[in-house]
């Protein structure tokens, strides 16, 4: 079952990007994709709110996720947290056993 985390970075003007820039640029996202497990590792720019930047995280299972959490690329990320002063928010969300109602098919634009 498939587990996927969003995460919602929040700091000054201007540090939400800047860490995702420095993600990015490090390759620390390259290196997070490339772990075993990993299905999803994208960062978003809330067109509301400048300073706020989402992340979509998804992986395999808990086990991946876990493996993640003592990889070397925790390290990376608690500094740049630090670092850009960010805050976070966090919501879990596993994969359903079954596809989504049929009800929900006529919103759905495929």
């Amino acid at each position: 079952m498939s587990i996927t985390v969003s995460i919602r970075y929040k700091g000054a003007p201007g540090a939400a990007e800047a860490f995702a820039r420095e993600m990015t640029e490090s390759g620390t996202v390259a290196a997070i994709r490339a772990e075993e497990g990993n299905l999803r590792y994208e960062y978003y720019l809330s067109m509301e709110d400048p300073d706020t930047l989402l992340l979509i995280d998804s992986w395999t299972g808990q086990e991946a996720i876990d493996k993640h959490h003592e990889s070397p690329m925790m390290a990376m990320i608690a500094k740049l947290r630090e670092k850009y002063d960010l805050h976070m928010t966090v919501e879990r969300y596993t994969e359903l056993s079954e596809a989504s109602p049929v009800s929900d098919d006529r919103f759905i634009r495929r």
